[in-house]
């Protein structure tokens, strides 16, 4: 397998220059076929089953690599009015936190 890689890698080399001072492997490919997955809307269960890992958990490693997927992610939930506001307790809530 890893020869084939770098063999496959060593003729894109000679079209695409910047791969020479890229390290290529097959957990690399994993990788990145895992982020694509991820950033293309597949769900996590499904990336887990296809990359064969025993726990969703071990999934989860991808999300943490990627600081743009987080602040998408983020980005999407809003209001139902879709009027985005930080959230201001009410007066009762209030009170009831100060005599904890």
């Amino acid at each position: 397998m890893h020869y084939l890689l770098a063999k496959h890698v060593a003729a894109a080399s000679v079209r695409c220059a910047t791969l020479k001072r890229k390290r290529v492997s097959p957990h690399v490919l994993r990788h990145t076929t895992a982020m694509d997955l991820l950033q293309a809307g597949v769900e996590q269960s499904v990336i887990a089953l296809w990359l064969g890992h025993e726990s969703i958990e071990t999934t989860q490693i991808y999300l943490e690599a990627n600081l743009e997927l987080k602040e998408r992610m983020l980005a999407k939930p809003s209001p139902p009015d879709g009027k985005a506001a930080r959230y201001r307790p009410d007066d009762t809530l209030l009170a009831f936190l100060r005599a904890l």
